[in-house]
């Protein structure tokens, strides 16, 4: 056996769910680029949970399933109340507010084809309540609660802020959902897959994936994008502080990527974003100072950007709490770790890789009077 490290070039499973082949992401054959500039969310989670788009009688009973479950119990936001907000991550309050979720479904354990369907919308609809509710919990204000009038995006919104969300920002978050919502096998979608794979339950494997996400190397990269933006805080301090940083060999957050070569296919549409929000709220420089780092970097590293480089400045535009970026990642990506989920469901093997041992051999044990 030889290891690989970070299992790099590893392929570990066949999936149908979502590929990327010569730096084109695709979600089940569907181009990202012609999703993103068309589809709405719900009809990506569709696509993602049923392999096919949905023709409009059934996308309008999906959306009306998903509208049906939104609502958490007043128990669960009991709980967030009393839970330590203040100081603790959101990511930690998500993980753990997802396991409850499993506690009040009735339907948990039941592993049938429709149970888990079952489980799936109700995954899918409640995760943008409890992100919002704790939000607002720690800002000492009530939760507010989903209209099922609004879609995921507008209600994400709504519920955040209080006040219905207008348009340009309903579509860029829309968006913003399209573009997270699936990603091949990255870390948190292989650690719900290998969660799963023992027959454990959805809100198990979910909330596996949430604890994967969690890390700045993964989903948490978004949120340090804002932070190192905020700490640069205009355009004439970009080249000294990327050169302190390369001089100090620091990790540029939200540049490279394993996978891709020629540049992540999501960041050009964040990058748009960036652009419009930043000029509708008249805070440009967040999109310009982006801009400069960008173009730094590919220059000096030949390093080109990500998706969660400009998801930041976003997000930021949009009035979200910095430290919601990655709740929102999950928000979008709990669609792809179901239809993982579900996949590996129909044809289940228990994912049990080997090590390759490096300590010591054939020690003999030694009394402890002797040691």
């Amino acid at each position: 056996m030889t290891a690989t490290r970070g299992l790099e070039g590893v392929v570990a499973t066949t999936s149908s769910v979502s590929s990327i082949i010569d730096d084109v992401l695709t979600y089940r054959g569907f181009s990202i680029d012609d999703l993103a500039d068309h589809a709405t969310f719900e009809e990506v989670v569709y696509l993602l949970w049923n392999g096919k788009l949905p023709n409009e009688k059934e996308l309008n009973q999906f959306k009306a399933e998903l509208a049906e479950q939104a609502a958490v119990s007043d128990d669960l936001i009991q709980h967030l109340k009393s839970l330590p907000l203040k100081g603790v991550h959101p990511m930690a309050i998500l993980r753990t507010a997802v396991s409850m979720l499993g506690m009040y479904d009735e339907d948990a354990e039941d592993m049938s084809t429709e149970g888990n369907y079952k489980k799936a919308v109700k995954l899918q609809a409640q995760i943008s309540t409890v992100v919002t509710a704790f939000a607002r919990i720690r800002e000492g204000k009530e939760p507010v609660a989903p209209r099922k009038d609004l879609g995921l995006a507008a209600n994400f919104l709504y519920m955040l802020t209080g006040n219905e969300p207008d348009e340009v920002a309903v579509e860029a978050f829309n968006k913003a959902l399209v573009l997270h919502a699936d990603h091949e096998l990255n870390a948190s979608t292989f650690t719900a897959r290998v969660a799963v794979a023992t027959l454990s339950d959805m809100y198990s494997g979910v909330t596996a994936a949430i604890s994967a996400l969690k890390g700045p190397l993964h989903g948490g990269a978004n949120e340090q994008v804002m932070k190192m933006l905020s700490e640069i805080n205009s355009e004439e301090n970009v080249e000294s502080y990327l050169r302190n940083a390369i001089d100090n060999k620091q990790k540029i957050m939200g540049f490279g990527h394993r996978v891709y070569k020629s540049g992540d296919p999501r960041a050009k549409h964040l990058r748009e974003m960036s652009k419009q929000l930043t000029t509708t709220t008249g805070e440009e420089k967040w999109y310009n100072m982006s801009v400069k780092l960008e173009e730094l970097l590919k220059e000096e590293k030949g390093l080109l950007p990500n998706v969660d480089f400009y998801s930041a400045s976003v997000y930021h535009s949009l009035g979200i709490p910095h430290d919601i970026f990655t709740p929102i990642f999950a928000v979008s990506r709990v669609s792809g770790w179901i239809a993982h989920i579900l996949e590996q469901y129909e044809n289940n093997r228990l994912i049990r890789p080997r090590a390759d041992y490096t300590g010591p051999s054939m020690q003999k044990y030694t009394p402890l009077s002797e040691r």
